[in-house]
């Protein structure tokens, strides 16, 4: 090749490799920046949520307060966005087995737990060597009911209010005990004889229905639980609803007095049910769950629904939820530590 050729030939494939080099160059700087755009994508919360199935985890057994609510729930849910919405029941060690199972799932929004709140709020009292922090690994969605306590009997005892039960209970020392299914009942148990100064046995139950049925088949003889589940058994009769341990009487049963019209200040129980999502899980799709599920909870149909079964509708925000499980964990350490309870 002549001399002129080659330095022609060699200034065009210099060209061509800084071409290369050049387009490389923007290629790669193309790449992170989509790279960078993916990432806070990511953080932010995926479009189209939820693309898949959604599993609510709800840590107590069938026919429970929370369980009935995952149940109603779901079902809006499934209607509104079109993707199943799966109740998986995981229940033991008084609701951390599930607890802990969605504290350690991917923060993707697509595991959800739905639970009686005193299991976060309660827990570290009660339970100091779990293996997740009820306080730091949840994302707080909203707080969907809260379904006070009704305080019951079994018909047979000779009784028919709350200071009844009180002086029978005193004159009869040690003859009766609480059927207690959750953190909350026993709590709620341990709080009513400090301030009435009785003491009844406190026994656990595995799950709502079981204390239910307990107190409905005369196995156990006085109930602390949620009124939204315990209600069918107050209306048929198997159950004697004393008092409810609600601020004010509720809907539901209105010729029912609450515990502190009955002479007991201050004691307001019960099972607060709230939604929560592993720590992490972005922003975007926790206002969305919350949004929605506000919309639902406050739609005339099912609100009523709720609140005839026994249930307050709450309905509030992430921050106002995130609020109340602070607020409730100083209140229920300085019961335990009052009554004495000895962590487990």
């Amino acid at each position: 090749m002549p001399r002129d050729g080659v330095r022609r030939h060699m200034k065009a494939t210099s060209f061509s490799l800084a071409s290369k080099k050049t387009r490389c160059g923007a290629a790669a700087t193309l790449l992170v920046a989509l790279t960078g755009i993916s990432l806070q994508a990511n953080a932010q919360g995926p479009d189209g949520y939820p693309a898949k199935p959604i599993r609510l985890v709800v840590p107590a057994a069938p026919g429970g307060t929370s369980d009935i609510l995952a149940r109603t729930i779901g079902l809006e849910l499934t209607k509104r966005w079109n993707q199943p919405v799966i109740v998986d029941n995981k229940p033991g060690a008084d609701s951390n087995v599930g607890a802990e199972l969605v504290a350690k799932s991917p923060s993707d929004g697509y595991t959800l737990l739905l639970l009686d709140t005193s299991t976060l709020t309660m827990g570290p009292s009660l339970y100091p060597k779990l293996n997740y922090d009820p306080r730091k690994d949840f994302a707080p969605i909203t707080m969907i009911v809260f379904s006070p306590h009704v305080l019951g009997i079994h018909p047979s005892l000779p009784v028919n209010n709350v200071k009844e039960l009180i002086a029978y209970s005193k004159a009869n020392p040690g003859k009766l005990n609480f059927a207690s299914a959750s953190n909350a009942s026993r709590l709620g148990a341990a709080q009513f004889n400090l301030q009435t100064g009785t003491d009844m046995l406190i026994v656990p139950y595995k799950g709502g229905a079981a204390s239910i049925n307990a107190v409905a088949g005369g196995e156990a003889n006085v109930i602390l639980n949620g009124l939204l589940a315990t209600l069918p058994q107050v209306k048929s009769g198997r159950i004697k609803g004393l008092a409810t341990a609600s601020a004010r009487r509720m809907e539901a049963t209105p010729d029912v007095p609450t515990v502190i019209e009955s002479g007991v200040p201050g004691f307001i129980t019960g099972s607060w049910q709230g939604l929560l999502a592993p720590a992490g899980t972005p922003s975007e799709i926790v206002r969305k769950l919350n949004s929605t599920l506000v919309e639902i909870l406050k739609a005339p149909d099912t609100h009523q629904k709720l609140v005839a079964m026994g249930a307050e509708v709450v309905a509030d925000s992430p921050e106002e939820f995130g609020r109340f499980l602070r607020g409730e964990t100083v209140k229920w350490t300085k019961v335990v530590k009052d009554a004495g309870i000895k962590p487990e």
